[in-house]
């Protein structure tokens, strides 16, 4: 099959220790960050030595790897999903942090797995991302500092408005295109 790239990313999910109260009524807000090449091709050789893969571990996510993760997960017993999720990392041998550690490198291409930080956002960087979708007109509800459904949609519906892969989810390029500080989310806004 050819190098066409997917433009659906799997997440690597990294589950949280301790919810905070707050977060037990509504879903917990996740961060995403590419994989780096190098990690996707960690990825592809593992699915590879699995049986699960047959294409070139070759860093670029496209259809067959992730047709390859679902076989893999769905062969495994796990839930088959578009996310590298921490039981099917470990069912391949791999830990969030080994892949995190690759490092960005000159830059994922567009498709390419992304990984989550292991904590729910706190809630500073749940207001100031309401406080941001308010002022842009995409979300209307309380500026709480709780995550929630509402605040969700608002950030599916600012991705979708901005050409982004519409996940409902903070990731870097979506907080750089809100304006806000992709690596701090609780900083001041500008």
């Amino acid at each position: 099959m050819g190098r066409t790239r997917s433009w659906v990313a799997p997440l690597l999910v990294a589950a949280c220790l301790s919810t905070p109260a707050w977060s037990q009524q509504a879903p917990a807000l996740l961060y995403t960050q590419p994989l780096a090449p190098a990690a996707v091709t960690a990825v592809q050789e593992k699915l590879r030595q699995a049986g699960a893969y047959t294409g070139r571990a070759d860093g670029v996510w496209g259809p067959d790897s992730q047709a390859a993760l679902e076989r893999f997960q769905s062969t495994r017993g796990l839930v088959t999903s578009t996310q590298l999720n921490p039981a099917t990392a470990a069912t391949l041998g791999l830990s969030p942090s080994e892949l995190l550690a690759a490092g960005p490198g000159a830059g994922p291409a567009p498709g390419t797995p992304a990984a989550i930080a292991t904590e729910p956002l706190n809630p500073a960087a749940v207001r100031n991302i309401q406080t941001r979708l308010k002022a842009l007109d995409f979300y209307r509800g309380e500026v709480d500092g709780i995550w929630g459904a509402s605040t969700q949609s608002a950030i599916e519906r600012f991705q979708q408005g901005r050409g982004l892969q519409a996940t409902g989810q903070m990731n870097p390029v979506t907080a750089r295109e809100m304006g806000l500080d992709a690596a701090n989310l609780a900083a001041p806004i500008r």
